[in-house]
């Protein structure tokens, strides 16, 4: 029987593959803790402890690679984890009583996942999009912008039905300053 935890010879190879990679196991480190976080969910103690060996590292060097970045999970997270960006452009915008909709809708506060393992609720720092704010950021990969209450409802029942929201390209605010240079040559 195989250990609870564990990689197979394929994710093995493909740890090898990323090592060659880079100079340093300690370099690989951060692809490896993806990949691990996206087979068990998160990174358990347990987790941590198989990334260490497999690259043979210290525990604890590991662990604090994890828990430095926020888009590693060093707790169990629901299958949907929601980072709303509650920085000040966001927050002009609305974000904070978009996070307060968010936690009543889901019966959970910040940080929290509802009780059916579905959704994991957190505010997050900068996500980088402030022309187009609010901005959700689902699992890591995909952005939501434009927020509102409606949106969010909405949203909230695409996930529920499985339905991850479509890839929505958001064109860059426009330059005021470079249409001032072209109009006066």
């Amino acid at each position: 029987m195989e250990p609870e935890y564990a990689f197979t010879a394929e994710e093995l190879a493909r740890i090898a593959e990323i090592r060659r990679r880079y100079p340093t196991a300690r370099a690989a480190l951060m692809p490896v803790l993806w990949m691990a976080q996206e087979k068990f969910g998160w990174l358990s103690r347990e987790v941590i402890e198989l990334v260490a060996q497999t690259l043979s590292l210290n525990p604890a060097e590991v662990y604090g690679v994890a828990t430095f970045y926020t888009m590693y999970h060093t707790q169990a997270c629901g299958r949907y984890v929601l980072d709303l960006c509650t920085c000040l452009s966001c927050q002009v915008l609305g974000a904070e009583d978009l996070l307060r909709h968010l936690e009543e809708r889901l019966g959970v506060r910040d940080g929290q996942t509802t009780p059916d393992g579905l959704f994991t609720v957190r505010h997050t720092e900068c996500l980088g999009a402030c022309g187009s704010g609010p901005v959700l950021m689902i699992n890591n990969r995909r952005y939501v912008h434009r927020l509102s209450q409606e949106r969010l409802d909405q949203l909230i029942e695409e996930l529920r039905q499985g339905r991850m929201p479509e890839f929505a390209s958001i064109p860059l605010p426009e330059r005021p300053w470079e249409q001032e240079a072209s109009s006066d040559s």
